[in-house]
């Protein structure tokens, strides 16, 4: 059974550059990391205090305002960071996707990126193969799938990075939008294709400003600040909370299904923020 599960759980990062810690200070202060003041060498605390239980079928989305901590939450979910105190546990084959050009060379074709992504999102080479066609399909790039990465243009790479991540099949997805540089056509295909994957993974988390995805894949939110847990729940409700209005208004009965909400927060009398 897939889970994620963070006890009390924070993340530092030393500064030792400290002849230039008033300047850390003011930028990371804006961003949302705190400085701690007790130590010889600077500490921010990137994430404090987060608990948090995910199963099987859990849609989560992150969301909060740039240098909130997303990005670091999203990353200790993932393993790739390890709580400074606290504890987080992961069990399942994780597939964490933060930067869409990640794992690919410029150097190879498509063909052989192709393979290349796979692996580094967990999958084998036999599994990259048989999906092949289907992401050549996909992608539309034809001929240039045999011509080395260094010669695509921007957008022909996010299609192809996208063909790739649209295929595999996770048990947990940590995605982190990065969405962008392709026409308004082939996005449709892309919202399918994400709708379908996020159906094949057992938890999403997801990471997002837009709440159009948001509302299209996910049914549970976390709002960050400042690294920590502002509040936790419904994603109409938390969405509300964090925006200052309710952005499911004039959402489609359909949409209001799905996500199990089929009241408005706002005559729900629901207006704070835990």
């Amino acid at each position: 059974m897939v889970s994620i599960d963070v006890w009390n759980a924070a993340v530092d990062f030393p500064i030792f550059d400290a002849k230039s810690r008033s300047l850390k200070k003011a930028v990371l202060g804006k961003a949302g990391g705190k400085i701690g003041t007790d130590s010889k060498v600077p500490i921010i605390e990137a994430l404090h205090d987060i608990n948090l239980s995910f199963r099987h079928g859990d849609r989560v989305a992150l969301v909060g305002h740039n240098g909130a901590g997303k990005s670091t939450l999203l990353r200790l979910m993932s393993g790739i960071y390890e709580p400074t105190r606290g504890n987080a546990r992961v069990e399942g084959k994780v597939a964490p996707v933060f930067d869409l050009g990640v794992g690919m060379d410029p150097e190879i074709s498509g063909y052989e990126n192709i393979v290349i992504r796979g692996l580094f999102l967990g999958m084998n080479r036999t599994q990259m193969e048989k999906r092949m066609d289907d992401i050549a399909e996909f992608t539309e790039l034809g001929d240039y799938l045999s011509m080395p990465l260094r010669t695509y243009s921007t957008g022909m790479r996010v299609r192809l990075a996208l063909g790739v991540v649209t295929s595999i099949d996770p048990e947990i997805l940590i995605l982190d939008e990065g969405i962008g540089a392709v026409d308004v056509e082939f996005m449709e295909k892309v919202r399918a294709r994400l709708k379908n994957l996020v159906q094949r993974s057992g938890i999403l988390v997801f990471a997002s400003h837009s709440d159009e995805f948001l509302m299209e894949l996910c049914n549970t939110a976390i709002w960050m600040d400042k690294g920590g847990i502002v509040e936790q729940g419904p994603l109409r409700d938390v969405l509300t909370h964090y925006k200052g209005k309710d952005p499911f208004e004039n959402a489609s009965q359909e949409t209001l299904d799905r996500i199990g909400e089929t009241r408005s927060v706002a005559a729900s009398g629901s207006n704070e923020s835990t």
